[in-house]
């Protein structure tokens, strides 16, 4: 009987501990400035592509995300045990958007609208033009 009360206890004590272990990856948050994220349509192909990326290659370790387009800002929240913020750079550049110093993948940025484009490219808001409203 002993035995059995001993190897209840151990094995309570060695799941309380995995599970802590498990609970111990907490969700970091980073700010990521981009000069050619501007608009909605801008908002929408990166959140696209953000989702797939997500779910094929970083093990869903992108929790949330969210957009400050008048900023040029995205939020991302990450369990960083699944994903580096370098890989996040990296799939915002590959989707054709800046990320801090990092510039986007030439070959994506060709193909992206030309509101989505760098200011100096002629992109972004144009003048009485606003597009960091949800369009209806």
């Amino acid at each position: 009987m002993k035995k059995i009360a001993l190897l209840v206890l151990f094995g309570s004590f060695c799941t309380a501990k995995i599970s802590a272990q498990v609970m111990a990856a907490k969700a970091q948050t980073v700010v990521i400035k981009s000069v050619n994220l501007r608009c909605w349509t801008c908002k929408e192909k990166l959140e696209e592509y953000l989702v797939r990326e997500n779910e094929d290659n970083m093990q869903s370790g992108m929790l949330k995300r969210t957009y400050n387009l008048l900023a040029g800002e995205i939020r991302v929240q990450y369990l960083p045990d699944r994903v580096n913020l370098d890989a996040i750079k990296t799939a915002i550049n590959n989707a054709g958007f800046d990320a801090d110093s990092t510039v986007a993948a030439p070959d994506a940025y060709k193909l992206l609208p030309p509101i989505c484009k760098r200011k100096e490219d002629g992109g972004g808001p144009q003048k009485g033009k606003p597009c960091h409203v949800e369009p209806y």
